[in-house]
């Protein structure tokens, strides 16, 4: 979900010199908000030690290339002050942006939540949560597991 945390996850591995793609940057995404299935299948071809974030309803065409499947989650009033406050990406900011985030909470969240490998708190620092996936690139694919509050 938009707010959990994602790119801030993101930055802090490719800070420690991990390759990571941000799908919400670069025309990774479609105007139909899918990914770009050649694209996308191109890279992880081509990278097998890559860590990707994104949410987008084609991205279960792709589970079977990644290890690990992590979803942060935190509940909908802290993802909607995170999107208010943040300064790095305007999504989140308008009523109709929050009313869809509380949908996609509700209705998609669920069902990323059934094929994720790994749930993580996204209300734990950033550090700590970077640290946890890092570790999960020196793992198999396990078959799932949960860190909830």
């Amino acid at each position: 979900m938009s707010g959990a945390g994602k790119s801030t996850v993101l930055a802090g591995l490719a800070a420690r010199g991990h390759m990571t793609v941000d799908t919400d940057h670069d025309d990774w995404t479609l105007p139909d908000g899918l990914w770009d299935s050649v694209r996308m299948s191109t890279l992880l071809a081509d990278h097998d030690d890559i860590c990707v974030s994104g949410t987008v309803e084609n991205q279960g065409e792709f589970y079977d290339r990644f290890e690990h499947v992590v979803l942060l989650s935190a509940p909908v009033d802290v993802l909607l002050a995170r999107l208010r406050t943040r300064t790095t990406n305007s999504y989140g900011k308008s009523a109709q942006q929050q009313e869809d985030v509380r949908t996609y909470v509700t209705e998609v969240e669920p069902l990323l939540r059934r094929t994720a490998t790994l749930e993580l708190d996204g209300r734990r620092p950033a550090g700590e949560l970077t640290e946890i996936v890092e570790g999960l690139l020196r793992q198999p694919r396990p078959e799932s597991s949960r860190d909830l509050p």
